[in-house]
């Protein structure tokens, strides 16, 4: 019997949330709606300390319209990575203004604060810092430089759900906060997005732009978009709620069990203070990380992937020219392994048994 690769992501969708499906198609009421308002303070309660939650159609959306209700437009800039996925910075773009990258740490794959100072001129009007990987920037120092410039404070957890920075959930330290719904994150609404607001003004807005500019039919107040999230995937996202704390800990349990057997690579460190929900296990390898990785599947059936090879800011896209050292050292090293809840015993040990020997053929 051949064996089967193990997939580096695999998102994890049963009969609960068929049967969600099915209530909703039953009722007749398939577009925003009460599945949509009981998932938003669903996920608010469970989430980021019941801080008012906007479900959008897609992570992107979230970033774009959180953005553009807290006021960002031309002229601002607004300092993000570049060791990321390009959403972040696209969405800066699309509200106007100009995403200014900044170099991360090289332990924890975030915004470095240093760096983040040094970018700062009078036009700033924000740091949008992201917990790469489910592992919470530095929220600490980050807020500090924030309110030390008097500058705002964004976050994108797109991949960070239950993530926290000593205690605090991550989503709750900015103006808003937004988490992505897509297939392979640690849960998933099919494709969505929620956005955590700090204020009602915020939250409002947010409203108001996902729905044509209008919170009472017709009676349109800014020019908006048509980023509703359908009750069909709120349906989807309220049983992922309740299975993502199980979920959670068996990623921490999988990654624990590759920190204590993995050899001959560089594994995730976690920042003290830090809760890491492992959306990815990223180990760095320093010579030849795509032959690794062609080898880890071609002899030992172990998927990974490579997030992300390509720096923001030399995207063609952007073509900005910048000294991020640690964020070039990282998009030439980084590779992901499994570590998702669907991981059997066997699955880890042959992934470990696979790095280790690649490794050790590569010492």
């Amino acid at each position: 019997m051949t064996q089967q690769n193990i997939p580096a992501a695999k998102p994890i969708v049963g009969d609960d949330e068929r049967e969600a499906v099915d209530r909703v198609m039953r009722s007749g009421m398939i577009a925003q709606g009460p599945e949509v308002a009981a998932f938003e303070q669903e996920f608010a309660d469970a989430l980021v300390g019941g801080r008012q939650c906007v479900a959008v159609s897609s992570g992107t959306a979230g970033l774009h319209l959180g953005l553009l209700a807290a006021g960002v437009g031309p002229g601002d800039e607004v300092i993000v990575p570049s060791f990321t996925f390009a959403a972040t910075a696209n969405s800066v773009a699309l509200a106007g203004a100009t995403p200014v990258f900044a170099d991360i740490e090289p332990d924890f794959f975030c915004l470095d604060p240093a760096s983040v100072e040094a970018a700062i001129t009078p036009r700033t009007k924000a740091i949008m810092p992201v917990h790469l990987y489910g592992h919470p920037a530095n929220m600490t120092a980050l807020r500090e430089i924030a309110s030390k410039h008097g500058i705002a404070l964004y976050e994108d957890a797109a991949q960070a759900h239950g993530a926290s920075w000593n205690g605090e959930p991550v989503g709750s330290f900015g103006d808003f906060g937004m988490f992505s719904l897509y297939p392979t994150k640690n849960m998933t609404s099919g494709e969505g997005g929620m956005v955590s607001c700090a204020t009602d003004d915020i939250a409002r807005m947010v409203k108001l732009l996902r729905n044509q500019g209008m919170e009472r039919r017709y009676e349109n107040e800014v020019a908006g978009f048509n980023a509703r999230m359908t009750d069909i995937h709120a349906a989807i996202g309220r049983v992922q709620l309740t299975k993502l704390p199980a979920w959670t800990e068996a990623r921490q349990r999988n990654a624990a069990f590759l920190d204590a057997n993995l050899e001959g690579v560089e594994t995730p460190k976690v920042a003290e203070g830090a809760t890491h929900v492992y959306h990815q296990y990223t180990i760095r390898v320093s010579a030849d990380r795509d032959g690794f990785a062609q080898a880890l599947l071609n002899d030992h059936g172990v998927g990974s992937g490579v997030y992300y090879p390509i720096p923001n800011h030399e995207l063609p896209s952007f073509g900005i020219e910048a000294e991020l050292p640690e964020t070039r050292r990282a998009c030439d090293e980084v590779l992901s392994l499994p570590v998702h809840p669907s991981l059997s015993e066997d699955d880890l040990a042959r992934i470990v048994e696979g790095v280790n020997a690649v490794a050790k053929a590569g010492a």
